[in-house]
């Protein structure tokens, strides 16, 4: 059983961010699951992702460095599934942040990329082997 049960994450405009979040999601094996307003992505043993409407709309994007949320790090197999899920997430509609590269300075190992999407989410996807792989 994961610690963290649900992440809820506020959007200005949940059919936008459902069209960007579902293709990563279903990528990563999840199911969806509309709700009056709000919209859930599922997968048993992990943390689920819930998109809310935000209360006051048109107050975002959120600006990454303020204080609130940082980033989502999605943790993949393989380097080439870091740079297939960047290719999705392009196409998807999120702008890329940094490009897949080496991040030397978090591990010799570490391999990842940063995207973020019309509210200012900012989200990875990561591979980080063990240092006996």
């Amino acid at each position: 059983m994961p610690v963290f049960d649900h992440l809820g994450i506020t959007v200005d405009d949940v059919p936008r961010a459902t069209a960007e979040f579902d293709p990563l999601l279903r990528e990563l094996g999840f199911s969806r699951q509309d709700a009056d307003g709000s919209v859930a992505w599922w997968k048993d043993g992990e943390t689920e992702l819930i998109l809310m409407p935000a209360r006051e709309p048109g107050t975002g994007p959120h600006v990454h460095g303020r204080v609130g949320w940082q980033h989502l790090a999605f943790a993949v197999g393989s380097r080439a599934d870091v740079d297939r899920m960047h290719a999705i997430a392009r196409g998807a509609g999120w702008t890329a942040v940094r490009e897949p590269k080496e991040y030397p300075r978090f591990s010799e190992r570490y391999y990842a990329t940063f995207l973020e999407n019309t509210d200012g989410i900012r989200i990875e996807f990561m591979h980080n082997p063990p240092r006996d792989a």
